[in-house]
């Protein structure tokens, strides 16, 4: 670092007798005064991964934004060469950093390659939060590292697409479909994508499902409600017909993700011609009597379909499914 930097209304404290710094930066100032320690550094001491280009342009892109655009603070290590002072006595954890030289950036290489790419394409300036340790040394820095990137979990897909409900359509259908005790997948479905004996379809499962629901036109031109509505007739539908193998999730595939998925394609079909079909009233009958022309499968788990895997294998499915409703007589 050329001159020592100087970072204004920082706040000192401790974490497990650690001495740490909490303050903000500018974008500019943060790429001057960090620098990253390579896995494969000469010293044997190195942890960081390659960065990923994508994933610095995805950060970027998420700048973009704007105000709602918020993220965490990056973590680093001053190595003894940051200097705290009080502004005054009476507010003693309160004040400034002097920065001698450059601080080992722990976490937080992508968002800072995002930040870069993004003021440098807009030509802007951004504040980036950050928590700096005044010193560890080489191998607590690493034990850290391996602790904020291996032992702490992320959200998981499915808690994702709850938390996103109100503003994602098929996010909110996923969820009243599980949360809701009219549905058929009330008592089977997990919003936290933690699975659990008996609750084995993910909400995340369910946001695929109606996916290949609802997208073929003219279901997909439907209200949020009404695509809802018609996903609780369906599948209630076929949990009636099939009540015995929907609530045995080991001996019958019925549930099974590959089956859920033949059954979503199989139902956009059917709803697809419900639709175009309805004319004032809806009458559901047709989805029903559609769904009962599907009673000869057979969806034991040791059965036909013990081997069917994957979404070609879902196709598969679909397609004998859909003979059977709308080819045999």
């Amino acid at each position: 670092m050329s001159q020592q930097q100087v970072i204004e209304n920082v706040l000192q404290s401790k974490m497990r007798g650690k001495v740490t710094y909490l303050g903000n930066v500018s974008a500019a100032s943060v790429l001057q005064m960090t620098y990253v320690k390579p896995y494969d550094h000469p010293s044997g001491k190195g942890y960081q991964r390659p960065v990923d280009s994508k994933r610095c342009n995805d950060f970027a892109s998420y700048l973009s934004k704007g105000d709602d655009a918020l993220f965490t603070p990056i973590i680093l290590n001053g190595e003894s060469h940051w200097e705290f002072v009080a502004y005054d006595k009476t507010r003693p954890h309160v004040g400034r950093l002097l920065c001698k030289d450059r601080a080992s950036l722990m976490d937080g290489q992508h968002r800072v390659g995002g930040i870069k790419r993004y003021t440098q394409d807009t030509n802007s300036e951004i504040v980036v939060p950050f928590l700096a340790f005044h010193y560890l040394d080489e191998d607590e820095e690493i034990i850290l590292f391996d602790v904020i990137n291996s032992k702490a979990k992320g959200i998981g897909t499915s808690l994702s697409k709850y938390l996103h409900r109100n503003s994602d359509e098929l996010s909110w259908i996923s969820t009243q479909l599980i949360t809701r005790g009219d549905s058929p997948f009330h008592f089977i479905g997990t919003v936290t994508g933690k699975r659990s004996v008996g609750r084995h379809v993910t909400l995340q499962n369910l946001y695929k499902v109606i996916e290949l629901l609802t997208k073929a036109e003219p279901v997909s031109n439907l209200s949020k409600d009404e695509k809802l509505n018609l996903s609780l007739i369906y599948f209630n539908y076929i949990k009636e017909q099939f009540n015995m193998e929907w609530l045995n999730y080991k001996e019958y595939r019925i549930t099974h993700i590959v089956c859920l998925h033949a059954l979503a394609i199989t139902g956009s079909e059917i709803l697809k011609e419900f639709v175009t079909k309805q004319k004032g009233k809806a009458d559901y009958s047709f989805i029903e009597k559609s769904v009962r022309k599907m009673k000869n499968t057979v969806w034991a788990a040791e059965g036909p379909l013990k081997y069917l895997k994957g979404i070609s294998g879902s196709r598969i499915l679909a397609q004998d499914l859909i003979a059977d409703i709308f080819v045999k007589k």
